[in-house]
């Protein structure tokens, strides 16, 4: 449902859109400072098993699996550095640090913590 704003509100109105906007702007740049630009490249089945340090075969296993993100063109098979990147990424394991940090707070927010 839309609001309608009367004349006296919009200077608030203008205020507020304008704030945001700034906090739009200086989020996107810290992001863009955050991540690296790494440029993106295809790679060989060859060239796969030698980035996962694994053999030809293990990288073949992994794709009949559907495991690996792939892209196929006639027989060959492709593969993006960034997405490999990500499927690594995926695999990652939580320390114990970081998983006792998200249970204390879980715990906080259901107010089952004493502590």
């Amino acid at each position: 449902m839309e609001q309608v704003l009367t004349f006296d509100q919009l200077p608030k109105a203008v205020t507020m859109l304008t704030k945001e906007i700034s906090d739009l702007k200086r989020l996107f740049i810290e992001k863009q400072e955050q991540t690296p630009t790494e440029k993106d490249e295809l790679l060989t089945v060859q060239d796969t098993a030698k980035f996962l340090s694994l053999s030809v075969p293990t990288v073949y296993g992994l794709i009949s699996k559907g495991e690996l993100p792939v892209m196929k063109r006639s027989k060959r098979c492709y593969f993006s550095k960034i997405d490999l990147i990500n499927y690594l990424k995926q695999g990652r394991k939580k320390s114990f640090a970081e998983t006792a940090n998200e249970a204390d707070t879980y715990l906080k927010k259901k107010g089952g913590y004493n502590g």
